[in-house]
């Protein structure tokens, strides 16, 4: 009885290179099934990874917008009384501002609600292209990071003559690009002297014709009240400054004052864009589990066609155990396959259009972690219930068919 126990047959066990040699071989027999299958995955795989590659690139391109121009720069403008007027803002708010110790610059602008402006004395004066005239100091430009694209800023001697400067959109709006363009504003003909690059600190200065604060006192019949002051601050120094800015602008009503700061406009765009990527990475998961679906599919078919090598394979001594592992690591070899080629195609994807919008690349490494394990398991789980079902396969019920 003891001899007979020492001479009981035991199966042998296979090695982990044994196992994934024996997955490979049945996908290097079936390469277009096996593309199709690791294609939906492959897209899933993708979408996810230039969702994520994209917002983080047009975070990181915020962020070097926010470094260059800075977000040190605030904004003071009127406010809208109980009684329904708006509050006004003296005359010398900007150099009340400058006094304030941490304040490095400061400037203001005024819209003249009155004047309108016309590319010439034809267009009926309701159109008006809701452009705005606003009289403005010459130190305005550094102060809110904005630049001159063609011509000139104001100078000592513009800002006293009849000059403007138009912001990019009110030049797109107009039609006018070119310095020495006679434009009609209120009643009286001004010369484009420059147009600006957009602002993004200050988006309202792009849809605006700004003249020399004489200028506007000459021929606009300004009364020299501003409607917003910009200033720069010490960098550590911005939240002491908001606190009391408002006092300092309006002394004994600081109510009046509205205190705001430009780059938390554009950290507030960027929380409204995550809700949109979160919207997309749904998508890319929804697309992720339809690949899955399809590696399932591929398995099941797989099963039904091998039964003749099911039964072989057992009837030579193979365990339940080897071909549930064979049929196993099949599926999670279509599914890593899949995941790397998501993973370089929706690298690609995010190279080309961050290059295309002169982003950086921004490629997070835990996305494509993150997603190549999501394959794994959606691959292992598609995967089980075919690998179950051939482990479960008598010998000779899969030799003679079904």
């Amino acid at each position: 009885m003891n001899r007979r126990r020492r001479l009981r047959l035991r199966p042998a066990r296979l090695l982990p290179m044994d196992v994934v040699r024996l997955g490979g071989t049945g996908l290097r027999t079936r390469p277009l099934r096996v593309f199709l299958s690791a294609l939906g995955i492959a897209i899933g795989m993708a979408a996810m990874i230039a969702v994520v590659g994209i917002s983080a690139s047009g975070q990181a391109e915020v962020d070097r917008r926010l470094a260059k121009l800075g977000t040190n720069v605030l904004r003071a403008a009127p406010t809208e009384r109980q009684d329904g007027t708006r509050a006004q803002l003296p005359e010398q708010a900007a150099a009340m501002v400058r006094r304030i110790g941490p304040v490095l610059s400061a400037e203001q602008t005024a819209v003249i609600e009155e004047a309108k402006v016309y590319r010439n004395e034809h267009i009926p004066s309701g159109r008006t292209g809701s452009i705005d005239v606003a009289a403005t100091s010459r130190g305005l430009l550094p102060v809110i990071g904005a630049r001159v694209q063609a011509g000139t800023w104001l100078t000592p001697a513009t800002e006293h003559f009849p000059g403007v400067v138009l912001g990019a959109t009110a030049a797109e709006r107009l039609g006018v690009h070119t310095p020495g363009t006679r434009l009609k504003i209120g009643q009286a003909w001004f010369s484009l002297t420059g147009v600006l690059h957009p602002v993004p600190l200050a988006p309202e200065i792009d849809s605006t014709a700004l003249v020399g604060w004489p200028a506007a006192r000459t021929h606009l019949g300004f009364d020299g009240h501003p409607t917003t002051v910009y200033l720069r601050t010490q960098d550590t120094q911005v939240t002491a400054v908001r606190d009391v800015l408002a006092a300092t602008v309006s002394p004994g009503r600081a109510g009046d004052v509205a205190i705001s700061r430009p780059s938390d406009a554009l950290a507030a765009r960027e929380a409204t864009e995550s809700t949109l990527t979160a919207l997309l990475l749904g998508l890319g998961g929804v697309a992720l589990l339809v690949g899955g679906v399809g590696v399932g599919n591929t398995m099941v078919i797989s099963v039904l066609e091998r039964r003749g090598e099911i039964g072989l394979r057992r009837a030579l001594g193979a365990t339940s155990g080897h071909i549930r592992g064979q049929f196993l690591t099949e599926a999670l070899l279509l599914s890593m396959l899949g995941g790397l080629g998501g993973t370089v195609l929706g690298t690609g994807i995010t190279a080309g259009f961050a290059a295309f919008r002169n982003w950086p690349t921004q490629v997070p490494l835990w996305a494509a972690g993150a997603g190549i394990t999501a394959t794994l398991l959606i691959g292992a789980l598609a995967g089980l219930f075919p690998a179950i079902r051939a482990g479960r396969m008598p010998p000779a019920q899969a030799l003679t068919g079904p």
